[in-house]
């Protein structure tokens, strides 16, 4: 990072299985978060077409369940496909033969800068996105700075914090659906091992937002809030830049000071002066398989 940067981190509400209408949304987001001024704009995990929350997704293991089978299929047909007319309206992304959960990097032109899927889909995911490679398991430079990311409790993974420490990031991205308090305390841990900003958008979903057609929806209508957010941005000290925000669809801003990294760096460097590469290794093998895209 060469100069300071405002960053935007996106906690809304996509429109529940609607892929086109959540990209519509996105869209619009995207213009008042530019229009405020920010470089960087960060959206929640699986925000196209929704996160599939474990009030209902966990009726997929069930051969039996009415709706399960057809739930699947109808996330599968709202996801973002490539070729397609979705995939060039977000920039690009890839055609599903397996679904991942999947972090896209996009630049300011349209073209998809990077990406990576989630290494290890958590409890009830497993019965909807396969496992994800070591392809962009890297940070990477923008105009920004060294930008990378984890998803959700795969931040939990010292090894696949440690590959984005070992290429330099300075910016780390964060989406997660984890709407509990304890993430508060994750994120602040992110921030001061890394010594770099981070990004949190947090899923925020209401129990009615989901279609009349949604073939689970009796499994959501007694739930008034199934994704509360927590979204948030935090200094590489681990103080707070913006939010946490709970309850309601908001933009967070903060504008990220390069400086603050030299200057908490000075005491600990995770990858730097306070690592022990002639002790300590790490090996990451991307592992890209064929046929299977995002």
């Amino acid at each position: 990072m060469k100069t300071p940067v405002t960053v935007a981190c996106i906690q809304a509400e996509p429109v529940i299985m609607k892929r086109d209408a959540t990209i519509d949304k996105l869209g619009g987001l995207a213009a008042e978060a530019a229009g405020n001024g920010a470089k960087l704009l960060v959206f929640p995990e699986a925000f196209i077409p929704a996160y599939p929350s474990s009030v209902w997704a966990r009726a997929l293991a069930g051969w039996a369940e009415p709706g399960a089978k057809e739930a699947f299929a109808l996330l599968a047909r709202e996801s973002v496909e490539v070729p397609g007319e979705a995939a060039r309206r977000l920039g690009e992304v890839a055609r599903p033969a397996t679904l991942f959960n999947t972090l896209l990097y996009h630049a300011p032109d349209g073209s998809l800068a990077s990406r990576h899927r989630k290494l290890v889909p958590t409890n009830h995911e497993r019965l909807v996105w396969g496992q994800g490679d070591g392809d962009g398991l890297r940070a990477f430079e923008t105009d920004l700075g060294r930008v990378g990311g984890l998803i959700c409790w795969e931040n939990m993974m010292p090894l696949a914090r440690f590959a984005l420490y070992e290429s330099g990031i300075e910016i780390y991205l964060a989406p997660t659906a984890d709407d509990g308090d304890g993430w508060q305390s994750t994120l602040i841990h992110l921030a001061r091992e890394s010594r770099a900003f981070v990004i949190s958008p947090s899923h925020y979903q209401r129990g009615d937002s989901y279609p009349e057609d949604f073939p689970l929806k009796r499994l959501t209508e007694s739930v008034e809030t199934i994704g509360r957010g927590g979204s948030a941005i935090l200094a590489p000290d681990g103080s707070y830049l913006a939010g946490p925000l709970y309850g309601e669809e908001g933009i967070l801003y903060a504008e990220l000071d390069p400086a603050r990294l030299d200057e908490e760096r000075q005491r600990f460097d995770p990858a730097g002066h306070y690592h022990r590469p002639d002790v300590l290794g790490l090996r990451v093998s991307p592992n890209v398989p064929r046929a299977q895209t995002s």
